[in-house]
């Protein structure tokens, strides 16, 4: 892209590093310039919680928001109940409504802690299209938008030609997801004046049908935008560690292992993510991105700091840091690690050190962790543990432990 954006959002997003595509740069650019655009990138609401692979897209309804223009963050209450095929390799197992409602209000949660709603003009507002999927006639929408789909642009696109290609089922209902997510754009742009869609990359072609939809209908220009898929320099994918996913909400994951995650970044994606997920003038992202040695190590403290600070607060994040110094500089425990709790029942009986190690999270399983210990890695109140068979008596229980599975993952174990 050689246009250079003069409207604030879009600069932002182009010096930082979230663009990738967009439909029309330069009219986009120009609409963006004219006052408060609204815009929205859809979330289905598949967990309680949103975790760090959906972050680029928070953090762009965020900067949208801070240059002056209204985010429309999507619940898919009405599009989970079919499941986005998009990269994905088997269909989607099917979630009730209940727990589709529920899921929605912990996600309500994160975006609370990145975005401000209210009613003023570029306040944002959390809108569910379970509003009017949920009320369509089949025989009425087959008829006024389905004539606009064919089969033959639907198979030529990328979600659907992968699974095709790798002759893996893909149901009449999964197929129906690209209609309902293009009806949503346009069902946007007639209710609240949305005018662009943002998303990751892979949801170019569903991008592109609701702008065509739009059009035809709705007889209106709109806009869409899209990230890079996100890889780590060593080319796994955002979202998830050893351990798990990177969840945003506090009661998913503590804030101390979250900070701990972004203080383990790889050197060379440190100033990658200070662009994309810290508030950070450029240069400086640059700056700290550019160390080397020992330096940057200071340099993922403060990424670590600033994306915990946005995410779970600014004491949240003092503690956090506070709790990594203590038990990496002076190697001791601290009240802020992550706790298991165990009645005194639980504890009567002991409990098996791969046991613990599993469920403080520390590993995914008891075979990660029976490698752990095999490899010297393991920790009981930093004296090793070699025994796979180990067992946490009550009396250690009692005296709340820490159990350590690297020199940099430790958790406490506690008996209430």
């Amino acid at each position: 892209m050689t246009y250079k954006p003069k409207s604030e959002f879009l600069h932002e997003m182009q010096t930082r590093g979230f663009l990738q595509d967009c439909t029309d740069l330069q009219g986009l650019d120009e609409r963006l310039l004219q006052g408060c655009m609204p815009a929205y990138i859809g979330f289905d609401a598949t967990a309680d919680s949103l975790h760090i692979g959906s972050l680029i897209q928070i953090m762009m309804l965020r900067w949208l928001q801070k240059t002056g223009h209204k985010p429309l963050p999507l619940m898919g209450g009405g599009t989970t109940k079919i499941g986005d095929p998009s990269g994905k390799d088997e269909s989607r197992q099917l979630i009730t409504a209940e727990l589709i409602a529920e899921n929605i209000n912990g996600i309500q949660k994160v975006f609370a802690k990145y975005l401000s709603f209210g009613d003023g003009d570029n306040d944002a507002m959390m809108i569910n299209n379970a509003e009017w999927l949920d009320k369509l006639n089949y025989i009425e929408f087959l008829r006024d938008i389905g004539k606009h789909f064919t089969i033959n642009r639907m198979i030529a696109m990328e979600s659907v030609k992968l699974r095709l290609d790798r002759e893996q089922p893909l149901t009449f209902l999964e197929f129906n997801y690209m209609l309902l997510q293009a009806y949503d754009f346009m069902e946007l742009n007639n209710r609240y004046g949305v005018a662009m869609q943002m998303g990751g990359s892979d949801q170019w072609g569903n991008i592109v049908n609701g702008i065509d939809l739009t059009r035809r209908l709705n007889k209106n220009t709109v806009y869409g935008l899209t990230t890079p898929l996100l890889t780590k320099a060593d080319g796994s994918k955002m979202g998830k560690s050893a351990n798990g996913a990177i969840w945003l909400n506090s009661d998913k994951l503590s804030p101390y292992e979250f900070w701990q995650f972004w203080r383990n970044t790889l050197d060379a994606d440190v100033g990658k993510f200070l662009k994309l997920f810290t508030e950070l003038p450029v240069s400086e992202c640059n700056r700290l991105g550019s160390l080397t040695g020992q330096e940057i190590n200071e340099a993922k403290i403060v990424l670590a700091n600033e994306v915990t600070k946005l995410c779970h607060g600014a004491e949240a994040s003092l503690n956090a840091a506070n709790t990594a110094r203590k038990v990496f500089e002076e190697d001791s425990s601290d009240e802020n690690l992550p706790t298991l709790k165990l009645t005194a029942n639980e504890a009567l009986n002991g409990l098996s050190f791969t046991q613990a190690l599993v469920r403080t999270g520390l590993v995914p399983s008891g075979k990660e962790a029976k490698r752990i210990i095999a490899g010297g890695g393991a920790r009981l109140n930093d004296e090793p543990i070699i025994d796979a068979g180990f067992m946490l008596s009550e009396t250690d229980l009692i005296q709340t432990p820490k159990i350590s599975a690297s020199k940099k993952k430790h958790a406490l174990i506690k008996v209430t």
